[in-house]
């Protein structure tokens, strides 16, 4: 078999590796300076006020639903078509995900179907950026108000991406965005997330959480005498008001959820390249749209007006009823080309978990299903040579045909 070319892959270089190796000789290798360089350098990036790292994108998306109060008998409205974690993160609350289907071009939730799924007990949205496109987030913003719901982006595929013309993660039009650093993505911590948001007590509750629900910060203390010592002090020496230098306080039940210094310094270094990537990863998808466009046999991916994609994945439609093979003959040719094609995501309505919870079935979003039956990811990284390209390409067509 020739040289195998993945769906993904990240892109580091000698800047990252000389990054990791000054945070390695730095004083702090976890919980230090680096976290924070890292939060403000990519507050500033998406254009949001706060910005809170965290170990990866599901604990990013649990401690989002954590923070907004999430609880039992709850619900959150969400799309079938993405990873597990997102709706995951609302049952680690107790709270129950809601299935809205999506829109055939875009793959994202459907706006339209949004409101025949709220209930009494709907307490926010959570659309997907899927593949990199972000959402239709002004029309879930209207919904969201009229009903007094937050709204939460899982923004995981679309770093880069813009919407009406501002980044992804400004939180124009949602209460907090969760991003994820994992290699196949944008830019890539080894592990990694982050919570943006521009509501001030969130980035507090966020914090607090995410560090066992213990904080030292002087102003937060609950229990003043205790946290002076004056409690167990001679009287003379009573009634000191500032907080001992030793002293913590664990104020709520939180998590570790905490990212390393060592991580946030390959982040910091990542960030710098991430137009360079995005620019790389639109060239290509642009290759590959004119090239798959003229085929009766595949439907490219859409980008609709006032819609900038990140291209995280590029997705292709197979036209099955003129297709002479099944989808799976499709992918295995292509695998023993070389050819990394994957399947972007089984509906999560389908997932044995969901079906024996919920009573979920075949049949439930006919759209979600429709995507999943014809869908096929083809490689879309930065580092991907234009010869590798058009290898691709010469694969995709011929197998098709």
């Amino acid at each position: 078999m020739k040289s195998y070319i993945p769906y993904g892959y990240h892109c580091l270089d000698s800047s990252d590796i000389d990054a990791v190796v000054a945070a390695l000789k730095s004083d702090f290798i976890t919980q230090g300076p680096t976290v924070q360089k890292f939060e403000d350098a990519f507050k500033k990036k998406v254009g949001a006020r706060f910005a809170v790292a965290v170990s990866n994108g599901t604990a990013a998306l649990h401690l989002a639903s954590l923070a907004l109060g999430l609880k039992e008998n709850d619900e959150i409205i969400t799309t079938p078509i993405s990873f597990v974690a997102t709706a995951n993160a609302a049952l680690y609350c107790g709270a129950r995900p809601v299935f809205v289907d999506i829109e055939k071009d875009t793959v994202n939730i459907d706006p339209s179907k949004i409101e025949r799924a709220i209930t009494r007990r709907t307490k926010a949205i959570y659309p997907v950026h899927f593949a990199g496109l972000p959402a239709d987030l002004r029309a879930i913003a209207r919904i969201a108000k009229k009903h007094n719901l937050a709204v939460v982006e899982d923004a995981a595929h679309s770093l880069g991406a813009k919407y009406l013309g501002t980044p992804t993660g400004n939180c124009r039009f949602s209460d907090m965005t969760i991003f994820s650093f994992h290699p196949v993505k944008h830019i890539t911590t080894g592990e990694g997330g982050m919570i943006v948001t521009n509501n001030e007590p969130l980035a507090k509750k966020l914090r607090l959480l995410r560090t066992h629900g213990i904080t030292s910060d002087d102003e937060s203390m609950v229990l003043k005498d205790q946290a002076a010592d004056n409690e167990n002090t001679h009287s003379a020496r009573r009634n000191l008001k500032s907080r001992s230098p030793w002293y913590y306080e664990m104020q709520v039940l939180g998590y570790n959820y905490r990212i390393t210094d060592i991580q946030c310094a390959l982040g910091l270094s990542q960030l710098k390249k991430l137009d360079r990537f995005i620019s790389r990863r639109r060239k290509i998808a642009e290759r590959y749209n004119q090239a798959f466009a003229r085929s009766p046999y595949l439907i490219i991916p859409s980008e609709p007006a006032g819609c900038k994609s990140a291209w995280h994945l590029y997705m292709l439609r197979l036209r099955l009823d003129r297709i002479k093979k099944t989808r799976r003959q499709v992918f295995e040719e292509l695998r023993a080309k070389g050819i990394g094609v994957h399947v972007h995501y089984i509906p999560l309505h389908l997932q044995p978990y969901y079906r024996e919870r919920f009573g979920y079935k075949r049949g439930d979003f006919p759209e979600a299903e429709a995507f999943y039956d014809s869908a096929l990811t083809i490689p879309l990284f930065p580092g991907l040579r234009d010869a590798d390209c058009t290898r691709v390409i010469n694969a995709v067509l011929k197998t098709v045909r």
